[in-house]
């Protein structure tokens, strides 16, 4: 591994703490001999005339790292900037689970050095990509990490559609949406709506049902390598819309095809030396902390 010598820093450098961990960290990077970007529109005041705001084409041509500070929705925003150009992610937590962003305030110095020493643990996550297909073929496209989300849009009524996987018919939905993610999705927005937690690197999707009209729409898991397809159902108040890992990809109109597919792109997240998913589970997960814990 050759010797890292630019950084791009991510973060909402107007929030208190997200300002401190970055203040802290700039300096450092700097002493070490990096010069230190940000995105020419970060509100980056607080770092002084230590970094070099730049636009996101020249990240992704000069960084060899990249750190962002903040909660997994920073890094899901940083993880699309850098998609492209295979820089590595090292996430520092300034937010409240932190799946993704599993480095602590605490740590940071640590871990960055080891980042920079190669000691880090290299971590590749597929990404997905969405398609919004209209009726003359044009296509809307948007990368996606943790997962794409169809949801019902200024209405009160339910979402009528159906889901194809690899052309095959599976089911006439009606709820609240769909959630397709990638295994790395499987403990956001998919967990909260009852679907499975996935191990990192089973090469599946899980697709959810959103607040289901009927409790036998259940999730199911398949091979990441498909093609779910969503269409929506004719019905009057339709309005729906589609998010790549919170972000708006735009309007699904009845006229219009969604597909979730593989992207030809990947992640690496680094981790700190002797990452353990499970150990992670456990400590965002508060697993094994309950009366039969105390009384061993």
């Amino acid at each position: 591994m050759s010797a890292i010598k630019t950084c791009a820093v991510f973060g909402k450098f107007e929030q208190p703490n997200i300002a401190e961990s970055a203040g802290a960290l700039v300096p450092f990077l700097r002493q070490k001999g990096l010069t230190v970007l940000v995105q020419a529109d970060a509100r980056h005041a607080a770092l002084g005339g230590e970094v070099e705001p730049v636009a996101d084409a020249e990240i992704l041509e000069r960084a060899q790292l990249a750190v962002v500070i903040g909660g997994d929705g920073s890094l899901l925003f940083a993880a699309r900037v850098i998609a492209a150009a295979g820089i590595p992610l090292l996430g520092i937590n300034r937010g409240r689970l932190g799946f993704l962003t599993d480095t602590m305030p605490q740590d940071m110095f640590a871990c960055v050095s080891a980042a920079l020493e190669g000691r880090c643990v290299p971590d590749h996550r597929p990404l997905l990509e969405a398609r919004v297909i209209d009726a003359r073929g044009q296509v809307r496209r948007q990368l996606a990490l943790n997962d794409v989300v169809l949801s019902k849009w200024e209405t009160g009524r339910i979402l009528d559609y159906e889901t194809r996987i690899d052309g095959r018919f599976v089911n006439t939905h009606g709820g609240d949406g769909l959630v397709v993610a990638s295994a790395t999705g499987s403990t956001a927005y998919a967990l909260s709506c009852g679907g499975p937690i996935v191990e990192p690197h089973l090469d599946v999707l899980v697709v959810v049902p959103i607040c289901p009209h009927t409790l036998s729409d259940r999730p199911i898991v398949v091979s990441r390598s498909s093609i779910v397809s969503v269409r929506l159902l004719e019905r009057a108040d339709t309005r729906a819309q589609v998010t790549c890992d919170g972000a708006v990809l735009g309007e699904l109109q009845c006229s219009d095809r969604l597909e979730i597919a593989p992207a030809n792109a990947h992640i690496t997240l680094l981790h700190p030396p002797g990452y353990d998913y499970y150990r992670l589970l456990r400590s965002k997960l508060h697993w094994g902390q309950g009366s039969y814990e105390h009384e061993r």
